[in-house]
């Protein structure tokens, strides 16, 4: 069975002001997805502040987070970066320091070409022994792959899975059908994007790549079987639950958000890494509203 399947709980990596990693609270925030039952971590993805971090603080945060997880769900860890050496080097730290998997983002300044995105992927997934998910960010990396670039990517050795954008429900099955229609049927097709989640599984996606799963990964954990299982009625009942997080988190940015509900939960007094400010008191408030309407599913 692929590690890029069900809920994948992306938390947030507490580090100080500095970007020195919390490994203590860290371990907090993992236990709480360890004992929900998770599909998987997603460790330094987006939401975990990767592209902040020095390289040896990835490196702390892989070795901590293994230390807490041992074995007990799959530990798949961000390893993008700019060059492709260091994406290599990267990848290498975290297989040596416990990760079972490893999301790859095509980081760039220069907008980077099609070839030149298949050869770091191809570079990266063959310094390893781990499987490899390509992250498909284009708000961040302003790269947006196509479906014959994933089809080609999903051809090359230890690539076996990709984290798409999640896409509305009207229009994500046909998305989805003509991407499904060029892999591998054991490639493993995921979004991300936890507004349209629910949707996307719905219409066939096999993995949640998601920030309130790393957060309130209990109620993630309900709504992502509800849609797994095609419970149509479950899935609406639950996304009116979820509606008002996620107004907040489009507005905000759950990056914001799942900061300020790590302190609102006493799990961690964290803010973003700078230049990043924390969300306004008027949109805590609305945290805090949208918090109490999920601590009773």
């Amino acid at each position: 069975m692929s590690i890029f399947r069900g809920l994948s709980a992306f938390p947030i990596t507490p580090a100080d002001p500095d970007g020195r990693i919390r490994p203590d609270d860290l371990g907090v925030l993992l236990e709480r997805l360890v004992a929900a039952k998770v599909d998987s971590v997603g460790l330094l993805g987006s939401t975990g502040s990767y592209m902040y971090l020095a390289r040896e603080e990835r490196k702390r945060a892989v070795a901590a987070a293994a230390e807490v997880v041992r074995g007990r769900t799959p530990l798949i860890v961000g390893t993008g970066a700019l060059r492709t050496d260091d994406a290599i080097r990267l990848a290498q730290d975290a297989e040596a320091a416990g990760a079972d998997g490893l999301l790859v983002a095509p980081v760039s300044y220069t907008p980077l070409r099609d070839e030149e995105v298949f050869q770091n992927f191809r570079a990266v997934a063959g310094a390893t022994g781990l499987p490899v998910c390509i992250y498909n960010n284009p708000t961040t990396t302003h790269f947006t792959f196509s479906d014959a670039l994933i089809a080609r990517l999903a051809a090359v050795p230890r690539i076996e899975a990709v984290k798409n954008p999640g896409l509305p429900a009207a229009e994500i099955g046909p998305k989805h059908e003509a991407l499904a229609a060029l892999v591998p049927a054991e490639f493993a097709v995921g979004y991300s994007g936890d507004w349209n989640a629910s949707a996307c599984l719905l219409a066939g996606g096999v993995a949640w790549y998601s920030v309130v799963g790393g957060i309130l990964p209990e109620p993630t954990m309900k709504l992502a079987h509800a849609a797994l299982a095609g419970d149509r009625a479950e899935v609406a009942r639950l996304e009116a639950v979820f509606a008002p997080m996620w107004d907040i988190f489009k507005r905000a940015s759950s990056f914001r958000a799942v900061h300020v509900i790590a302190g609102l939960l006493g799990l961690a007094t964290v803010t973003p890494p700078r230049p990043i400010l924390p969300p306004t008191p008027e949109e805590i408030a609305e945290l805090e509203r949208a918090l109490e309407r999920l601590a009773k599913v």
